[in-house]
């Protein structure tokens, strides 16, 4: 799988961070499909607006939980941002697989993703991990996988540009 970097710029994400997010990541690995579902259902949840940002949900006449395209779109999106925070601190930047952080940057400008709409999806992460890990979840684990996913939406938003045509 072709990964593609983005440097974190001296921030700092610490050998106990990492240990962390590595900790509660194999906990939940298994689990993705549904976390993922539960992640984007969160979102929703939040703010139902942002159902318009996805094709395949504006053009749905079917209810969210039986869109077909939903969970693998969620189980993907998912996946990418707890594997960049696993392997933040060994890489020394954000890698994603399956995509380019130009792709991902390209997607979220086309589609209209604002500063509001990663916040959204920052809190509904942090709500998704913390159900996922029971008492294993704390405040410096919080604080672990807020920063992780802080250097990847960074990256991704230095990427926020129209495609190449």
């Amino acid at each position: 799988m072709a990964m593609n970097a983005c440097d974190i710029e001296g921030r700092g994400f610490t050998e106990e961070q990492e240990a962390l997010v590595v900790k509660s990541w194999s906990v939940m690995k298994s689990n993705a499909g549904e976390l993922g579902l539960k992640f984007f259902f969160k979102i929703f949840e939040i703010a139902p607006s942002a159902q318009k940002l996805f094709s395949f949900l504006r053009d749905s006449n079917v209810p969210l939980e039986q869109n077909p395209k939903l969970k693998p779109h969620a189980m993907s999106v998912f996946l990418m941002t707890c594997e960049s925070a696993v392997q933040l601190r060994k890489s020394g930047k954000v890698t994603v697989r399956e995509s380019s952080l130009k792709k991902l940057g390209a997607a979220h400008f086309k589609y209209g993703v604002v500063n509001e709409h990663f916040e959204v999806a920052k809190f509904a992460l942090l709500e998704t991990i913390k159900e996922a890990v029971g008492e294993m979840w704390s405040a410096e684990m919080k604080n672990a996988w807020g920063e992780a996913y802080d250097h990847l939406v960074a990256a991704i938003k230095s990427q926020m540009k129209p495609a190449d045509i």
